[in-house]
């Protein structure tokens, strides 16, 4: 099985990390991964970023710079623990509404009661649904967010159609997901971490290193920084451009709707 990064062409539709599933079959199979780690979720990203995914999430709520007003709505899809969508709602002084949609019902489960914990549940709604048929009507929202999510979405260019859809005039999209390393010896030593060594922590934390071994196959996997933004460009997103963080192990992608 190749182990090359899929293109703007596509690909990522029947690879379940690096193995070719049947068309139709990769959901499911996601689905099933995270089930699995819903309530470590936080633990993985820690574990996968080494710590730095926090620090990314704050750069991309920076960059997003929500306006402090009640009527500023914000889509965080694939967000079900809240990570971002909390953060989006701290940022705009508790005045933002942030709807929170997963196609995982575990996932949104934890945020629900995160949310009720941090008295943030008047400002977000949880939405079990999948990302390539959102159930808004279109010009609902002025920003849409996805934070390592969007690779494990089978349909990517359907995903993004969705957002563009479902986006205001002048709404933003913001993508934050694992990237291609673009550091000499970084790369070598991401690589060696990633497969190596995540797997058997992943299988420490939780007791199953399967789950952990596809995610850092859908990391390689997943196009490389100029191939994602031309799937954005493609999708119809204006004055594209990213980040990237950490010498490219993850970078921030952004799109407007002009």
């Amino acid at each position: 099985m190749t182990e090359q990064r899929t293109s703007a062409d596509g690909g990522m539709e029947t690879s379940y990390g690096f193995r070719e599933v049947r068309q139709g079959e990769k959901q499911a199979l996601v689905n099933d991964v995270f089930h699995k780690v819903a309530k470590r979720y936080d633990i993985m990203n820690d574990v996968m970023s080494a710590g730095l995914h926090r620090a990314w999430k704050d750069a991309m709520i920076a960059s997003l710079n929500p306006r402090k007003d009640p009527s500023y709505r914000v889509l965080d899809v694939a967000g079900g623990t809240g990570d971002i969508a909390f953060r989006i709602v701290e940022a705009s002084d508790r005045l933002a509404h942030a709807t929170v949609l997963d196609i995982n019902g575990s996932m949104l489960s934890v945020g629900a009661d995160r949310a009720a914990k941090k008295g943030l549940s008047a400002n977000l709604d949880f939405v079990e649904a999948n990302a390539e048929d959102l159930p808004f009507e279109t010009g609902s929202f002025d920003a849409y967010t996805i934070a390592f999510g969007i690779r494990n979405v089978p349909r990517i260019d359907v995903a993004l159609a969705e957002a563009y859809r479902v986006l205001k005039r002048g709404g933003r999209l913001l993508v934050l997901e694992f990237s291609e390393v673009e550091m000499p010896l970084l790369d070598q030593f991401y690589e060696a971490w990633s497969f190596k060594a995540i797997p058997q922590f992943g299988k420490m934390i939780t007791g199953d290193a399967e789950p952990y071994q596809y995610l850092v196959e859908s990391i390689r996997k997943f196009p490389n920084q100029q191939d994602f933004a031309a799937m954005i460009r493609a999708a119809g997103f204006s004055r594209v451009t990213f980040t990237n963080y950490t010498g490219g192990i993850a970078a921030l992608h952004s799109g407007w709707k002009l």
